[in-house]
């Protein structure tokens, strides 16, 4: 097989066979996960729409402004404080501290 001669499919599968597109970053997001992520200034919760290269594109989103006891919060899914945003909430990976899969409802009522 020539390389200049390959097909556009031959490319492909020969890319998967190597854990996807060239330059491609894994991500432990998938699409339609619900999370609880912490950055390095706030807290959110979300569901993925879609990672976008270095960002989360988080829909039924909510900026947590405050946890409460973070284990009583990850364990009850009880925040002491939230501010519903919505849809389309982008969060850049860069500032992820740490972040859980959310299990239950997400918040959508300010508190």
């Amino acid at each position: 097989m020539k390389i200049d001669e390959m097909t556009i499919r031959e490319a492909r599968e020969i890319a998967q066979m190597f854990g996807g597109a060239a330059g491609a970053k894994p991500s432990p997001f998938p699409a339609g996960s619900a999370w609880l992520i912490r950055t390095v200034t706030m807290a959110w919760t979300g569901r993925v729409r879609a990672v976008v290269g270095d960002f989360l594109v988080l829909d039924s989103a909510a900026w947590i402004a405050d946890t409460g006891r973070y284990s009583a919060a990850t364990k009850a899914e009880n925040l002491t404080e939230v501010e519903p945003a919505g849809d389309g909430v982008i969060v850049g990976i860069g500032a992820i501290v740490d972040a859980r899969p959310w299990s239950g409802d997400l918040p959508t009522d300010v508190k």
